[in-house]
Parts: structure tokens; C-alpha cells; sequence
């Protein structure tokens, strides 16, 4: 028997199709080791930084299953994912099963062509690319463990800092200071609508932006009166070259903004797309393509669009030291204009499909138009009419969901005459950078050279996740508690995490996996300055009070004074006198009742008293030795049930039925059947099922009443065209 081992059930499944029983493939199921949790000791720091591993908790049974699978097979081969953490995952699993001379395989497409010439070809383990992953994560570890262990002496406990989260928040609160210091300034948007005196309608805008009403008004009045004449018309061509293809970054940031996928979302479904084979591997910072991919995108091309629309083209890759240097993201059968089955697989592969093909197309021409017109008043500015044409859409005839609306201006002469049927004027202002989104934000790390495209959906994910970040819409805003933990970082480690320092170290672990650079020394290097450095700061005061409260506010005890202070759900207003008086506000002055015993022991602990707490979502009751014990009783009783219940039985237990619950994200609806059931849905059920998959329907917003719980569901977002339609209409 021969045996080849892959990560995904999926991509095992995938790869079983190609190799004609030749291989029994089987799947790690991820990582199989990894580092004891919150444990630093697991690193042998004197002994050169050396990691000791244990097998992943629930991968106990996988790892048992392999080693039986090894000792029958007369060859095994590695075939885990073509970067550093695939190459990590095969020495593991190499390490584990006692492999020797372990035999690893590469392919960056999961085809038949690809799979089987792979197989021919195996080689060892690269042991550098396996470093540089070791590296990372030893630096992640060492760098989180020392840093929130300080966090949490001199912040609040239970809360963390990484190597590379904490830049990027770093970069939040950056962006956060200066919407806060942004003095907003006045000023009024004038807008005349002409006639021609072919009765053509044009809209003209002042040239100027007046700063205060009068001048406005006076604008206003004077070109009532004299109406516009033409005296200059100006054309210019300009063309819109293609995009490169995807790289990892910039696919995350496409599919944000043009899908609203978040970073994580799309990486999850790109790693769908390509363990079934349908996309190249999606972790690249490569924006070239094979000449097998070349020689596709001309067939269909010249098939679809004609032979005047191939464009041969290649793009230079822009993000020093790239790492894995093979492909770009795209499609492996250009052939497959659509994937079966729709929803988010097919829509990510057509936004991929789109930005691949039209990659290899002619630049879109297009002729831009610029009307003036003025009043005859030397007091009075220009207007200004502008607009642009599309004269030959090259790649856009791939892609038109780039292309935007073009403002065509009717046909006018020098000279002429213009009625104005409408004038008026906008006061507005000046409003400060706007907070980054998810894509926003990844194309930030990228331009500093902050983590790499692999880790930019992590990252996000687990600021948000701590509780540093919430999402506002499609912003990214810091919340009270990143706002302290990001302030005690800058203050107290601003080189450990600033942008030189973090793109440095990255560009130090690129050296360990190309083999110039020595692991042991890299981190012997960073890690003695950086706990000299922590341990400098042992001596530092306790940051939770962060200022002095307004003076009019007082202690609703005993009238002291109030100071501002982070607490476990925000800021809050406490007495000065702490912990003598434990009297306290919310940040907008209200009473906060104190906590009141309850008399119950915790059932957790053994230790504490269960003591009603006022919280985010109202009253709750929890372990009195909170953070030590974070319990906090549930309520079981019929009567809540029954408060909560939406009277919708749940529709996968059939016993229980849909009720409201609030957790830390806000409101959300689950079956009160839990634990036994976990079902749960993200608006309230409205007890309709929907008419194309049978799930439930859920209440939606003004413009879309109602919508399909389940989100693969056309049902789900019926406001989003279908594209394949769409490109046949």
C-alpha cells in the first residue's frame, strides 16, 4: 500500500479522483502538534529556542489512524499545502508517525495534471521553510506570553497582546485620533441646472466652494441673473489599464468591497474553491501565471471576445520579498466559465474568473469632457460641467462591473448660451479620513509590510475577538478597552510595535526560509532586549483609571469625586475613594447599582458568592471572584424560556422552539433547547419557511422585509443580482 497525506477531507477527496487507487490519501485534518497552550515553558529558550510540541488535543484519534496506515504502506508521501505552513504540517506529521526520510509533493492546483506530475516528483522536506514557521511561532508565543502577562498586572486581567495584532490595532487607534482632532470647517456646494438652446439639460458646478452663506447667496443672485454662456470646451482621451490577478491581499480586499466578504469569509471559501479543485492555491503574493494559463485565457478570449482583444501582459509582483513565489490566484479550467451549485463558492469564482481573464485584455479608452461656462461677472467664478464617454471598452468587456457609469455631456459650441432653470446651494463640511474597513485595513498591513497575506485575515479576526475592535457598519472603530491596551503598547513598547521593527522581523523570517539567516540567532537577538524591556516595566502604575471625571459629577455614596475607569464592559465613572466606597456611574453619570449577594455558593468554583451584577444587556447573575471565576448562571426557568420564546419551533430538534438571546455581539436567536440543541439564527424568525430551500424565513430591513436564514440561500440577500444572469442578459 501506498499512502499520501493531505490536510482537508476535502482535498483528500479531490486528489482521490485523479491517482486511480494508486494511493490510499488520507487527511490530518490541519495541524496535528502544536505548542501547550499559554504555556511559555514549552519553549527551551536556553537550549536555542527550541519548541516542544505535543499532539493537538482531539487529534489523538487522526494521529492513531495514520501511524497505523504508515506501518502497512511501502511509501508515503507529504502532500500538505505549497508555503510555510504546509510545510510546517508535513514535518509534524513526519515527526509524529516516525517517518524516515519523509517524501514531500507540491502542486499549486489540485488537477489531474498537476496531482499526478507532483507525484513523480518528490523531494524532502524543506527545513527552512519549516524554521521560518517555527520561527513565527515562537515569536508569537514568547511576545503574546510576556506582553499579557504585563497586561494583565497593569491593565486588567484576562486580556492579551501579539507581535503582529498589535501594530494593527496600533494602526486603528492611529487613524481613531485623528477623526477625534479633526476640526470640521464650513462650506457651500453651488449647482446650477442649464438649458441648451437645443434643450438639452446640463448640470454645471461653481468652481469655487464659498466658505460662508453670504458669499454663497451672492453667488447665487448674480448668476440668476446673467444665466452661463459657454467659453471653453476640453476633450482629452484617457485610458483604465487592467488589474493584475489576485494575490491573497488583493482578493480579500476585491472581494470586500465588491461582495462584502470579510477577509476571513473569503479565505475560507477560496480554500473551498481550491481543495475542489476549481482555483489555484490562494495563499500567494505572485501576481504572474503560468504559460498554461497563458495559452487558456487566449482560447477563451479569442473564443469569446474576439482575437483584437488579447493583450499579452505581465505584472511585476510589488511586495518585497514575496513570499512562495508561484502563481497568482485563478481559475484552474478557464473553460469553467460558472461553478455548479451558486451562492458564495460561485460568486468569489467569478469575481476571480472576471479579474484572471481581463487581466490578459486591452486597455478600456475612454474620452473625457470638460464644459466651462461663466456668467460674465468678474466677480463670479466658472462653472464647470464634466463627464466621459467610453469609446472602446477593452477589458471591461470581461469585467463591467468595474466600468461605472459614464456622464455624457450633450453636443455644445463656444459661445453658446445657457438658460439656468435651477440654482442652489449646500452648506457641508469638511469631514476627517473615515475609519478603515476589513480591505482597508489589509491593504494598510500590506503597504507597511505588516504580517503577510496568510495572517491578515487572523489578525483581523482576533482583534475583534479580544474585544479591542468592533465593527460599526463596514469600520473597523477601537473600543474603550483597545483603546487602553494600545495606549499602554505605544507608551511603553513603541518600538516592539512599530511598523520598522514588525516589517523588519518579517523580512527576517523571509531569511530564515530562504536559507540566508540563522533561526537560534534571529530570535536570541529579539528576544534578550525584549524581556529586559518587560521586565523594566514591572515597576509602571496600574493604568485602569485614565483620568479625572468632570467636577460636577459626584459620587453617588458619598459625594466625593469620580474618576474614569476601564472596566470589563467599558468605561465607567467610580469614586475616587475606591475601594473604600464602592459608589459608581455609567461614562453618561447614571447610578450603577451596586453588586448584591445572592446567597447561592458558585457552583463553579466552590469559592465565591453568586452576587447580582448590572451588565451590557441588563442584570445577570455571576461568581462573585470574577475575573478569577468567570461563571455566570444561566437562566433555566420555564418562565424565562417562555419571556424569550419567539413561539417558532426550532427546526432542527423539533423539540424546542427559537428565542431571543443576547450575547457580546448584540441580540441574536437560538433554540432553547441548549445545550442539547445548537441551533441558532441571526434575525428573529418571522415562522414563514422559505419557498426555495425550506429554511426558516427571518425578519429583514425597511427595503427587504422579510429574507432566508440560511445564507447560501438566494432568499438570503434577494437585493444582490445574480451575476451568471446577469452575463447572459
Amino acid at each position: 500500500m501506498r499512502l499520501l497525506i493531505v490536510e482537508s477531507p476535502a482535498k483528500a477527496k479531490t486528489i482521490s479522483k485523479y491517482l486511480d487507487n494508486e494511493y490510499t490519501v488520507k487527511a490530518s485534518v490541519g495541524h496535528i502538534r502544536d505548542l501547550p497552550k499559554s504555556n511559555k515553558e514549552a519553549i527551551d529558550i536556553d537550549g536555542g529556542f527550541i519548541p516542544k510540541y505535543e499532539i493537538s488535543k482531539g487529534k489523538e484519534k487522526v494521529v492513531s489512524e495514520l501511524k497505523e496506515l504508515a506501518k502497512k504502506s511501502s511509501e508515503i508521501l507529504l502532500a500538505t499545502d505549497p508555503d510555510r505552513e504546509g510545510e510546517a504540517i508535513a514535518w509534524h506529521v513526519a515527526e509524529a508517525l516516525k517517518i524516515k526520510n519523509p517524501k514531500r509533493v507540491t502542486f499549486h492546483e489540485i488537477t489531474e495534471k498537476a496531482v499526478k506530475e507532483a507525484v513523480k516528483h518528490p523531494r524532502e522536506i524543506d527545513q527552512n521553510l519549516r524554521k521560518a514557521q517555527e520561527a513565527r511561532r515562537v515569536l508569537d508565543r514568547l511576545v503574546g506570553y510576556d506582553l499579557s502577562g504585563l497586561i494583565w498586572k497593569k491593565v486588567r486581567y484576562g486580556l492579551s497582546a501579539g507581535r503582529v495584532q498589535s501594530p494593527a490595532l496600533r494602526i486603528l487607534m492611529e487613524r481613531e485620533r485623528e477623526i477625534r482632532a479633526f476640526i470640521p470647517e464650513g462650506y457651500w456646494v453651488i449647482k446650477a441646472q442649464t438649458q441648451s438652446p437645443k434643450n438639452s439639460a446640463i448640470e454645471f458646478a461653481y468652481s469655487e466652494e464659498p466658505k460662508t452663506q453670504e458669499e454663497a447667496d451672492r453667488v447665487v443672485a448674480l448668476s440668476k441673473i446673467s444665466n452661463l454662456e459657454i467659453t471653453d470646451i476640453e476633450e482629452s482621451d484617457y485610458t483604465r489599464k487592467p488589474k493584475s490577478p489576485f494575490t491573497t491581499s488583493t482578493l480579500q480586499q476585491a472581494a470586500s468591497s465588491g461582495l462584502g466578504f470579510s477577509p476571513a469569509r473569503t479565505m475560507k471559501i477560496a480554500q473551498k474553491l481550491y481543495e475542489s479543485g476549481h482555483i489555484t492555491y490562494m495563499r500567494t503574493d505572485s501576481t504572474t501565471l503560468s504559460q498554461d494559463a497563458m495559452d487558456a485565457i487566449k482560447n477563451v478570449i479569442t473564443k469569446e471576445y474576439g482575437e483584437k482583444f488579447w493583450s499579452y501582459r505581465e505584472y511585476k509582483t510589488k511586495v518585497k520579498n514575496a513570499q512562495e513565489a508561484h502563481e497568482a490566484i485563478r481559475p484552474t479550467h478557464f473553460e469553467k466559465r460558472n461553478i455548479p451549485g451558486g451562492g458564495e463558492d460561485s460568486k468569489l469564482y467569478d469575481l476571480i474568473w472576471r479579474r484572471t481573464v481581463s487581466s490578459q485584455m486591452p486597455d478600456a479608452n475612454f474620452i473625457r469632457t470638460k464644459i466651462v461656462a461663466e456668467t460674465g461677472d468678474s466677480t463670479v467664478k466658472p462653472y464647470h460641467a464634466n463627464g466621459s464617454r467610453l469609446i472602446n471598452p477593452g477589458w471591461l468587456l470581461c469585467d463591467e462591473y468595474a466600468k461605472g457609469e459614464d456622464t455624457i455631456l450633450p453636443e455644445v459650441k463656444k459661445g453658446e448660451k445657457l438658460k439656468i432653470t435651477e440654482i442652489n446651494s449646500e452648506g457641508k463640511q469638511t469631514e476627517p479620513l473615515g475609519r478603515y474597513s476589513e480591505a482597508g485595513l489589509v491593504k494598510e498591513l500590506e503597504k507597511r509590510g505588516i504580517g503577510r497575506p496568510s495572517t491578515y485575515a487572523a489578525i483581523i479576526h482576533t482583534i475583534i475577538t479580544r474585544g479591542y475592535v468592533e465593527k460599526d457598519g463596514k469600520a473597523l472603530k477601537p473600543t474603550d478597552t483597545g483603546e487602553v491596551v494600545s495606549n499602554f503598547l505605544e507608551e511603553h513598547f513603541a518600538n516592539i510595535i512599530s511598523d520598522t521593527f514588525t516589517a523588519q522581523m518579517e523580512e527576517d523570517l523571509d531569511e530564515i526560509a530562504n536559507g540566508t539567516k540563522d533561526y537560534g540567532k534571529i530570535l536570541k537577538e529579539f528576544y534578550g532586549p525584549f524581556k529586559k524591556e518587560v521586565e523594566s516595566k514591572n515597576k509602571v502604575p496600574k493604568v485602569t483609571t485614565l483620568g479625572d471625571a468632570p467636577k460636577d459629577i459626584k459620587c453617588p455614596e458619598c459625594g466625593s469625586g469620580m474618576v474614569i475607569k476601564l472596566g470589563r464592559t467599558g468605561k465607567f465613572l467610580s469614586c475616587d475613594k475606591f475601594p473604600d466606597c464602592t459608589g459608581a456611574r455609567t461614562i453618561d453619570g447614571e447610578i450603577m447599582e451596586a453588586p448584591k449577594e445572592t446567597g447561592e455558593d458558585c457552583p463553579e468554583c466552590k469559592e465565591g458568592k453568586l452576587v447580582e451584577r448590572t451588565g451590557k444587556f441588563g442584570k445577570f447573575v455571576a461568581c462573585g471572584r470574577y475575573p478569577k471565576c468567570k461563571y455566570i448562571k444561566k437562566d433555566e426557568s420555564e418562565e424565562a424560556k417562555k419571556a424569550n420564546s419567539t413561539g417558532v419551533k426550532c427546526p432542527e430538534c423539533k423539540e424546542g422552539e427559537i428565542s431571543e438571546r443576547k450575547g457580546r455581539f448584540g441580540t441574536f436567536f437560538s433554540c432553547n433547547n441548549y445545550p442539547k440543541c445548537k441551533f441558532i439564527m441571526k434575525s428573529k424568525p418571522t415562522g414563514r419557511v422559505c419557498d426555495k430551500c425550506g429554511a426558516l424565513m427571518m425578519e429583514g430591513t425597511k427595503t427587504i422585509p422579510e429574507r432566508c436564514s440560511r445564507k447560501e440561500c438566494e432568499n438570503n440577500r434577494p437585493d444582490l443580482p445574480n451575476k451568471r444572469t446577469l452575463a447572459k442578459e
